[in-house]
C-alpha cells in the first residue's frame, strides 16, 4: 500500500488512522467538508466534499487513484452508492467503517448474523435516517450496496462501542464523573449488554484489514461484553463511591433500546487479538476520574 485516502480522518479514529498510515510511509489524502482542522500539516493532501454532494466528490476524485479508501463518514445508502460512482477504477481495496448496529438488538452476534449481500437497501439521504433504528438501517443499506455493487474487494469492519481516553463523545466518562460527582443518573435497563474497543487498537485493525487479503464483514473488538450494571458497579470499586441512580437522574448515553455485542471468534482465527474489557475499563476510569 502506497497510497490511501480517507474519508473523514480529522476525529477520533480517523486521526489515529492517518497518523499509523503517515508513520508507515504511505501518501494521504483526507477528503472532508473542510471544516475541521487536523495538525497533519503537509503531511497529508487535503479534498474538499460534501457526501452529500455526489458532484463534489466526483470533481474531487477526478484524475487521482489510491490503493486503498478509508470510509470513515458514510452514513446513508445513496452516500455509498455515490462515492462507488465517484470511485470507480481508482481504488483496489475499499475499507468500510460500519457497526456492530447492522444486527438486531442481541448479543454475541457472529458475522453471519447480518448479510449485507441479501439485505434489499433503499436508497436514502442520511437525513432520512432517524435515531437508533434509522443509524441501523443507514449501515445496514450501505454495507449491502457496496458489497453488491463494488468491482473490488470491501471490506465491512463493524465496530462495538469504541472508547479511549481520546473519546470526544464522552459517553464512558459521563458515567464516571456522575458517580465520582454524587449525581444521580438514569440507567433504563442496567442488565443489557453491550461490547467495546480501544480506539488505538481500532484504528490499527483499520490498517491490517487494508494490508490483508481478507474481505467481507468482520468484528473486532474485546471478547467480553459487560452489562450497564456490571460497569457501574466497576465505577463504584474502583473510584470508591457509590453511584446515585433514580428515574429522575440524568440519563445514561448507553441507554439504547437492546443489548448490542459481538462474537469476536473470526478475528481470533485470523490471530488479532484485543486488550481484554476489563483491563480496558480498568485503565480508563481511573483516567477520567
Amino acid at each position: 500500500m502506497k497510497s490511501a485516502l480517507i474519508l473523514g480522518g480529522t476525529q477520533f479514529v480517523g486521526k489515529r488512522l492517518v497518523q499509523l498510515l503517515i508513520n508507515e510511509g504511505v501518501e494521504v489524502s483526507i477528503a472532508t467538508r473542510g471544516l475541521a482542522s487536523d495538525a497533519f500539516g503537509n503531511q497529508v493532501s487535503r479534498l474538499i466534499i460534501d457526501r452529500e454532494n455526489a458532484e463534489s466528490l466526483e470533481k474531487a476524485f477526478k484524475d487521482k487513484k489510491w490503493d486503498v479508501v478509508f470510509d470513515q463518514t458514510c452514513y446513508s445508502s445513496q452516500e455509498a452508492l455515490d462515492t462507488l460512482k465517484a470511485l470507480n477504477g481508482k481504488v483496489q481495496k475499499y475499507i468500510f467503517t460500519s457497526s456492530q448496529a447492522v444486527y438486531d438488538f442481541g448479543t454475541h452476534h457472529l458475522e453471519e448474523s447480518f448479510n449485507p449481500f441479501e439485505y434489499q437497501p433503499v436508497l436514502k439521504s442520511r437525513r432520512e435516517y432517524i435515531g437508533y433504528v434509522g443509524y441501523q438501517e443507514a449501515k445496514r443499506a450501505a454495507e449491502a450496496i457496496l458489497f453488491q455493487n463494488a468491482d473490488f474487494p470491501v471490506v465491512a469492519v463493524r465496530f462495538p462501542i469504541i472508547i479511549g481516553k481520546d473519546d470526544y463523545t464522552n459517553r464512558l466518562q459521563f458515567h464516571v464523573e456522575q458517580v465520582k460527582e454524587g449525581k444521580p443518573m438514569f440507567i433504563e435497563h442496567p442488565d443489557f449488554r453491550y461490547s467495546f474497543i480501544d480506539s488505538g487498537e481500532a484504528a490499527s485493525f483499520l490498517l491490517s484489514m487494508a494490508k490483508s487479503d481478507y474481505e467481507g464483514p468482520i468484528n473486532p473488538g474485546s471478547e467480553e461484553d459487560i452489562s450497564l450494571s456490571d460497569l457501574i458497579g466497576l465505577i463504584e470499586k474502583l473510584i470508591e463511591t457509590e453511584a446515585k441512580l433514580s428515574e429522575d437522574g440524568h440519563p445514561s448515553p448507553y441507554n439504547l433500546p437492546g443489548s448490542w455485542s459481538v462474537n469476536t471468534s473470526l478475528v481470533q482465527s485470523l490471530g488479532f487479538r484485543f486488550t481484554s474489557l476489563d483491563s480496558l475499563l480498568k485503565s480508563l476510569i481511573p483516567h477520567y476520574s
